[in-house]
């Protein structure tokens, strides 16, 4: 791990603007040494990103910064660059950001496999990304728990903004189901059934394997 420290006499205001930098900085530095500088020779251990927690944004830019490092790095002799192997455990988040991840997803399927493994929970945003890997090699652990419900969202203002805000979530729910039914073997009616139960609708692996979330249990 590289840590980036700066010592110099300065006001404490300074210094803990300093030292937010410098975490800053040890955070983007951390990210690029783990993935072995975007080298050749960064080894299998190299392509694999565990993604765990709530998604952010700071989350989802560490995320699409490395698939974008991982998903160009191959040798001269190779068409395309070895899989990326993406670990997925979380509740869910942003809904935003899971569209952010979603399509550089897409993009970097071009230059290599991503293999998406769930474990643990992979719920809400989460789903959306555990399916979005390469077809075929889109694995769930057998006691994992895979949820799916309505976007959530909320406002408070005047009534013509809180008219706008409900469109926009209307929209961001449509081009969620949209994206499942483009990933998965539901149809957007189905999903849009399974979200109508208001309800966090939960599925085994089991479950999850046969609505086209993700091709085979996981088995280490």
């Amino acid at each position: 791990m590289v840590e980036l420290t700066k010592k110099s006499k300065k006001s404490k205001k300074n210094k803990e603007e300093e030292e937010c930098e410098s975490e800053e900085e040890t955070r983007q530095v951390t990210l690029v040494d783990l993935l072995g500088g975007g080298s050749e020779d960064a080894g299998p251990e190299g392509r694999s990103i565990m993604f765990v927690g709530d998604v952010t944004e700071e989350k989802a830019a560490d995320l699409i910064s490395a698939l974008l490092v991982l998903a160009q790095t191959k040798d001269e002799d190779e068409d395309r660059a070895e899989d990326i192997k993406l670990y997925i455990s979380t509740y869910g988040g942003s809904a935003d950001e899971m569209f952010g991840i979603y399509d550089v997803m897409n993009f970097c399927k071009q230059f290599c496999d991503i293999q998406t493994i769930g474990l643990g929970k992979v719920m809400s945003a989460g789903t959306l990304l555990l399916a979005a890997g390469t077809k075929g090699k889109r694995y769930v652990g057998s006691h994992t728990r895979v949820m799916i419900h309505s976007v959530n969202g909320g406002s408070i203002g005047e009534l013509h903004n809180l008219k706008n805000e409900m469109e926009q979530i209307a929209g961001l729910q449509e081009s969620y189901i949209q994206a499942l039914s483009n990933e998965t073997s539901m149809t957007k009616r189905q999903i849009q059934t399974l979200i109508n139960r208001k309800v966090n609708v939960y599925l085994s692996s089991e479950e999850a394997l046969e609505k086209g979330l993700a091709d085979e249990v996981w088995n280490g």
